[in-house]
């Protein structure tokens, strides 16, 4: 026994006990700012050790005043999830385990758990299985790992290996919606393609099947990635895929869906028409601590074609043990990195198939009660079909919206962001938390007529 490590392991229990009771009731908003927490931190490194569970100690009350409420039931302002128990607890673990999930035959138990993780969601989402699944750090990284794999694939159907690099080597075109979500473009400029092309979309972010095929017969026979989305941040709605993926595949083209949020909706029966043939794609990213509510960071990349991720993404070297079978740094961009497929593992195995629709679902109903609520103020209008979990607001002119957002974060009993849509000042509500309940919602509405009559 480790008294030190036993005393630090016990005030950081309490701490975090503390914290989370505290979320029904504290403000949204942080109190202090980066610099006040630096201050009380304290900015000069000791000269000498200090005891661990003082430490902790200091690390718990200097850090309080400066934590956002982001696992808080009101927060509302970007598409996070909370934690959900099991994934809390199963992180913990993956934390004194100290695994490194890099080959099969040295962490084994950490290489099982993703891998059953890996099949269940599969499962879950409708995707073809033996797809590969690797466990990233979240949605970009996702991105990123799905697009390498794709460009890959395509230099090498051309002739061309991407260990050459790409210069000299025949160019892959890119394209993707019009609203897609930023983290496709930074995705595409870290791999080296740069800015898609972009195509048009309808008044809920849908790519429009017909532009997409004027854009693909524009310039023929060059190699090609389409990129499609499940999940507009601001509409909640998903390209269609049928028709979208259809057209792709018939001039030979990629087909990677950006579905941070929005591929979840496969889970849940009644949402299910959302992602209709997304199946048909080549691969696919989206986010566990989002929808599902797993701790960060917990983004999901799944190929389709296994070897094209694994020819995209494994390292090698003479003093790694290398299973036959595959190893999980095959399909990640690292070689270190923790065992974050767990606590996929720990919330899927809590909430089994059901549990995950009525989550979909429950998440779903409170953005539909959001919206048929703040419809009933005065000059409220929701400008989305509410069909997921985000709703879209317009409040008056750009600075009526400054001035709401602005009374809703001094408020601190919620907290919403603003954002632009249809060229105009919106407020943005994403419902993302497992802990949302009714009350949460009524309390966000409260605090939405408030700083609209404040911002009079």
């Amino acid at each position: 026994m480790d008294p030190g490590r036993d005393d630090a392991l016990d005030h950081a229990h309490e701490h975090a006990r503390r914290w989370l009771e505290s979320l029904p009731d504290r403000p949204v908003a942080p109190r202090a700012g980066a610099d006040a927490v630096a201050d009380a931190l304290g900015r000069e490194l000791p000269d000498g050790p200090s005891d661990p569970a003082q430490v902790v100690d200091l690390l718990a009350r200097a850090c309080e005043p400066g934590l956002t409420a982001m696992p808080s039931g009101r927060f509302f302002g970007f598409v996070i999830g909370g934690t959900h128990p099991a994934g809390l607890a199963a992180d913990w673990l993956v934390s004194a385990w100290d695994q490194n999930a890099c080959l099969r035959q040295v962490t084994p138990a950490a290489a099982a758990v993703e891998e059953v993780a890996g099949s269940w969601l599969l499962d879950l989402l409708g995707l073809p299985a033996g797809s590969a699944v690797g466990f990233v750090t979240g949605a970009t990284t996702a991105n990123v790992t799905g697009l390498l794999a794709a460009r890959d694939a395509l230099l090498r159907r051309a002739g061309w290996d991407s260990a050459r690099g790409l210069h000299g080597g025949p160019a892959v075109r890119v394209l993707g919606g019009a609203e897609r979500h930023a983290s496709v473009d930074l995705a595409l400029r870290y791999i080296g393609l740069g800015t898609p092309e972009a195509v048009g979309v309808d008044r809920q972010g849908r790519m429009r099947p017909d532009l997409l095929r004027q854009a693909l017969a524009a310039r023929p026979g060059r190699a090609a990635i389409v990129v499609l989305q499940a999940g507009n941040i601001h509409s909640g709605d998903s390209d269609p895929f049928e028709e979208c993926i259809a057209v792709a595949h018939e001039a030979g083209a990629w087909v990677h869906v950006d579905g941070a949020f929005g591929l979840w909706a496969a889970a849940a029966p009644r949402r299910r028409h959302l992602t209709a043939g997304v199946a048909a794609a080549d691969s696919w990213a989206t986010d566990a601590h989002k929808t599902l509510n797993v701790p960060y960071d917990s983004g999901l990349a799944i190929v389709r074609d296994a070897d094209a991720m694994r020819a995209a993404m494994a390292g090698h070297g003479a003093y790694l043990v290398e299973d036959v079978a595959g190893d999980p740094q095959e399909r990640v961009p690292e070689l270190s990195r923790r065992a974050r497929g767990v606590p996929v593992w720990a919330v899927l195995r809590a909430l089994g198939r059901a549990g995950v629709a009525d989550l979909v679902e429950r998440l779903c109903t409170h953005a539909r009660t959001f919206a048929d609520g703040a419809a009933e103020l005065d000059g409220v209008e929701v400008l989305n079909d509410v069909v997921l979990t985000q709703v879209s607001l317009a409040v008056g002119d750009e600075e009526r919206t400054r001035r709401v957002v602005e009374h809703l974060l001094q408020d601190g009993t919620t907290w919403m962001t603003g954002s632009r849509w249809h060229d105009r000042a919106i407020v943005r509500v994403s419902v993302s938390n497992f802990s949302t309940t009714e009350d949460d919602v009524a309390r966000g509405l409260d605090a939405l007529a408030r700083a609209l009559a404040a911002s009079r």
